[in-house]
């Protein structure tokens, strides 16, 4: 028998939003390369991430932050959504 938790967290899809993009061109006008530069990833890398294909490692999601001079909760949030399967 599922307890009621394990059913609550099921339900829950979980999906990283990122704000890096944003913050990259409009904040930091900077681009792919010199962000992925910066970080020591590939301009591919960073692409995946603002698309939302990637999470990255807390390593790498800590030097974007780091980069921006912005805590990491401010480029990755946890979006809840409830799934409708």
């Amino acid at each position: 028998m599922y307890s009621q938790l394990y059913l609550y967290r099921v339900s829950l899809q979980h999906e990283v939003r990122n704000h890096v993009r944003r913050h990259r061109r409009q904040l930091h006008d900077m681009t792919q390369q010199e962000l992925a530069n910066r970080v020591g990833v590939t301009r591919q890398t960073i692409l995946s991430i603002e698309r939302g294909r990637y999470n990255p490692s807390v390593g790498l999601a800590l030097r974007l932050a780091e980069t921006f001079d912005v805590p990491v909760e401010v480029l990755f949030e946890i979006d809840r959504e409830e799934s409708h399967d």
